[in-house]
């Protein structure tokens, strides 16, 4: 039974993947677009509700000197909360895992006496 409950995950893990494989091969070619951040996309709603009179409080410490180390930091920033979400996830599993462990082996050792 195990066998099969991970032959069908995989199934539909390889179908998740086909999916959102073929949906981006169809909006990248479907048009012209232009990969904005909602940085601007707020700014230009804060200018239009204020009349272009807003002035920010609160000024970046470090500005990078270019858009790639800008991208670099942010991709740098995901991979850090990705390690630091996939330590505890699998730090939790595998508590869970030994907790079950230890209850078949305690429910073994007394189903023998």
């Amino acid at each position: 039974m195990k066998r099969g409950l991970s032959m069908k995950l995989e199934l539909i893990t390889l179908g998740v993947i086909v999916l959102f494989i073929a949906a981006f091969a169809y909006v990248s070619s479907s048009g012209n677009h232009e990969w904005g951040g909602a940085d601007g996309q707020a700014e230009g709603v804060i200018s239009d509700l204020t009349g272009g009179t807003y002035v920010p409080w609160f000024q970046s410490i470090y500005r990078p000197p270019s858009g790639e180390i800008e991208s670099l930091l942010f991709a740098l920033q995901a991979a850090i909360g990705s390690l630091i979400i996939g330590y505890f996830l699998g730090y939790y599993r595998a508590l869970a895992k030994m907790k079950a462990d230890k209850s078949a082996r305690q429910r073994e050792g007394k189903s023998d006496a």
